[in-house]
């Protein structure tokens, strides 16, 4: 209850700042998608970029659970294909700003089966026979911009003997490009390729909950996968309503992948989204398996058609079944705060002001619409000392304000959805957690920051 106070406390200092939920991050969260895991992202990140206080990286993830050995094809971007990432920075729930990579693949030798001929010291190395190439756009209401054409993937870590110094590769992706007008000045950064998967969780929690017995958690179920990483990192001038993040410091996000449809009746193909993602956790384990494809394929203006799964959620019911920790009283606002409005006083009975575009200056409040977005307070301060917890922990620059990749979200979700943001909740709560609180490995100190791709196979790792 002390972190829980502490958190609450400062939160209450961050009302002059303007003028959810639970058991394992989106991997394979809805019936279609499953099929598909190119197009699936899996996690989505946001924060204030740590060594780089006047800019805010976003890191989207998709294709869960790449096996480091997996050739000879390996895993490219999807093509014909956009992956978006969508900023709402007026809070009606529609995207002001979307950032796209439209990827394309080209093959140097197509009578080979390689993925690589022989070892790969660059980019443009001749022995690097499958690579992948993007464009990167910046669409708002009034135009597109193309930021970067042709910017470089860093290619599939195939091991040691073919990418000596797969550090490099990684690295050399990095893209820098011209920031839009309005952005005061900071250019920004783009990266694609290949990573080590961040999130970490032991994901037997679809086996009834561990099976009934806790003491059985501590296996991080990710340990030893990769993923496809997209990172950006922009000024906040570049996301801020009318470019002021001093008087609207508030912005949500969400991340999209879709796919060209067919031509119907001689009109053009147009795009059809088929993934979603704000907050972790939400299509995974709130909502239920009838819902989850119509959520992927949404958009956030239309979400509270999903209310009712998040104010009467499934996971307190089980748990209470299971573990007998009686389920917080329902209809849940404080759920309704966390995940569709963002934490405000005037949003819900959290009495807290955090991060509600509501509590930008520029908002109307008659236009605000409750829509399920990560939302990221681009004023709050980086922290020192990050704590896993986030908010619970007394660190308010962590997830849900944003979330970083440090941050331990499983163990914050099933807590909040467990009511431990309720006044008089069940203090059996405060300790709720899977035993997994950090990341395999060490993320990197600065941009994109995700780790290395792992190159041991899962079965030894």
């Amino acid at each position: 209850m002390k972190l829980i106070a502490v958190a609450l406390t400062g939160l209450t200092a961050l009302t002059a700042l303007g003028p959810a939920p639970v058991a394992a991050s989106s991997h394979r969260e809805a019936p279609l998608i499953a099929d598909t895991p190119k197009l699936d992202n899996t996690d989505l990140y946001a924060f204030v970029s740590p060594d780089a206080t006047g800019t805010v990286t976003v890191i989207a993830n998709w294709q869960p659970f790449q096996e480091p050995d997996g050739g000879p094809n390996f895993y490219p971007f999807a093509t014909d294909t956009v992956h978006d990432i969508n900023i709402d920075n007026n809070g009606d729930a529609e995207a002001d700003i979307t950032y796209r990579w439209t990827f394309r693949t080209t093959r140097r030798n197509v009578n080979t089966f390689l993925y690589n001929t022989g070892p790969v010291t660059s980019l443009d190395d001749p022995h690097l026979n499958v690579r992948q190439r993007y464009t990167l756009q910046r669409i708002t209401e009034d135009k597109t911009t193309t930021l970067l054409k042709d910017a470089l993937v860093a290619p599939s870590y195939t091991g040691k003997a073919s990418m000596p110094d797969y550090a490099a590769l990684s690295n050399a992706a990095i893209t820098p490009f011209a920031g839009p007008s309005g952005s005061n000045g900071v250019k920004g950064k783009s990266f694609a390729g290949q990573a080590d998967d961040p999130f970490f969780a032991d994901l037997r929690v679809f086996d009834l909950l561990y099976g009934a017995d806790l003491s059985e958690v501590g296996k991080d179920t990710l340990r030893g996968y990769n993923v496809n990483t997209i990172a950006l990192q922009v000024s906040k001038y570049d996301l801020a309503l009318k470019t002021n993040p001093a008087a609207n410091p508030v912005i949500g996000i969400w991340s999209t992948t879709s796919r060209l449809g067919a031509s119907v009746k001689g009109k053009p193909a147009t795009w059809q989204q088929v993934s979603r993602l704000g907050n972790p956790l939400v299509n995974e384990a709130v909502l239920p398996l009838s819902r989850k494809n119509e959520f992927n394929a949404s958009e956030p203006s239309g979400d509270t058609r999903f209310l009712p799964a998040v104010v009467t959620p499934e996971l307190p019911v089980l748990m209470e079944a299971i573990y007998k920790i009686p389920a917080p009283a329902t209809p849940r606002n404080d759920l309704v705060e966390v995940f569709l409005t963002g934490v405000c006083k005037a949003c819900g009975p959290v009495q807290a002001d955090l991060n509600s575009q509501r509590l930008n200056r520029d908002v109307k409040a008659d236009k605000f619409k409750p829509s399920e977005q990560l939302r990221l307070n681009m004023k709050v301060p980086v922290a020192e000392t990050p704590d896993r917890m986030g908010v619970l922990g007394g660190d308010l620059a962590g997830f849900p304000n944003g979330r970083r990749l440090t941050d331990d979200v499983l163990d914050i979700a099933v807590r909040a959805a467990e009511g431990v943001l309720l006044a008089d909740h069940n203090t059996a709560v405060d300790t709720l957690g899977d035993g997994v609180d950090a990341n395999e490995h060490e993320f990197r100190p600065a941009f994109p920051y995700v780790a290395l791709p792992n190159t041991t196979s899962v079965n030894e790792s």
